[in-house]
């Protein structure tokens, strides 16, 4: 099989040394090329190029963003293709939300031993996406602050700051007390058949479980979604400080769907849209994509290959 490895040299796990080791053992594999991205969106690039270049599999060594930026490129206008070649993620990032939502090691030489014993078994999984305003996401997109931390955290890695756990916290309390508006709810939720839901701070749509990590602690807004259902939609009616604790303190406690009067959550849903009454933040599987205001966001089953 000829399979593309797509690196992201900032990655966290990318060091030179564990890089050669694991494409050594990938190498013994498959017929592995192995290429460096250089700037934002040149994995969407290199992924659709593999796809055209009749590749069978496209692995990734980065983060998340990484894993949505190949996603896109073998895809692009034609889900479930026959000629889409599969998928098989390395943990390379921070968070790595969708290898561990897949279930692989969080070590980088763990999971390619997992990835190699996939192949020899020819182990592969189709999962759903999500898919917002014409690009898929697997794991989460979402509109409010969640989006505003994201563009925060940016900032700072441009002037060379590490994308850290302790630099996500810093950032959205920062967020939280000094720059969102908690005043004026901005977002309408519309669906087909059912009246508007609204006003709400805050849209997050999930498409697994859970929805990011503090360090190694899971985080849920949505603890049913799953890659064989629909949507999960988390809102905020509330960034009251009292009720915001209340229900950050049960996305840390456990896997029980967060409740209160502030809070709305939605369970497999095949389809529904965001609208806002001003241009809000808006990240998509944790990679900030700019500022929205009408947002569909649609389930496509089936739509991906993942070595499993």
């Amino acid at each position: 099989m000829r399979a593309l490895l797509i690196v992201n040299p900032h990655a966290t796990s990318a060091k030179q040394l564990r890089r050669d080791v694991i494409v050594g053992a990938l190498s013994s594999a498959v017929e592995l090329e192995v290429v460096q991205t250089r700037y934002r969106g040149h994995a969407t690039a290199l992924a659709a190029a593999a796809r055209s270049g009749g590749f069978g599999l496209v692995l990734t060594l980065g983060g998340d963003g990484t894993v949505n930026e190949t996603v896109n490129g073998i895809l692009g206008d034609a889900a479930a293709s026959a000629g889409v070649p599969a998928l098989a993620p390395l943990p390379g990032g921070n968070a790595n939300v969708f290898t561990r939502a897949m279930g692989l090691p969080t070590d980088l030489v763990d999971a390619t031993g997992h990835v190699l014993h996939a192949l020899a078994e020819g182990r592969f999984r189709s999962i759903s996406l999500g898919l917002a305003g014409g690009r898929y996401f697997t794991s989460n997109a979402g509109l409010g602050i969640d989006a505003e931390v994201v563009r925060a955290v940016d900032g700072r890695r441009a002037r060379g700051r590490a994308a850290t756990t302790a630099l996500y916290v810093r950032m959205t309390v920062r967020q939280f007390y000094r720059a969102t508006d908690r005043r004026h709810p901005a977002l309408v939720l519309e669906r087909d058949g059912q009246p508007p839901a609204g006003p709400l701070f805050l849209g997050i749509v999930s498409n697994t479980a859970p929805w990011t990590f503090l360090g190694h602690r899971p985080v849920y807004t949505n603890p049913q979604a799953a890659f064989d259902s629909g949507l999960d939609l988390f809102a905020l009616r509330s960034l009251r400080t009292v009720s915001t604790l209340r229900t950050v303190y049960q996305m840390l406690s456990g896997r029980r769907t967060p409740r209160g009067r502030g809070v709305l959550t939605l369970h497999d849903q095949a389809e529904l849209t965001l609208r806002s009454d001003r241009p809000l933040a808006f990240q998509v599987d944790g990679e900030y994509v700019g500022e929205q205001e009408r947002v569909r966001f649609q389930s496509v089953p089936d739509a991906l290959r993942v070595v499993a």
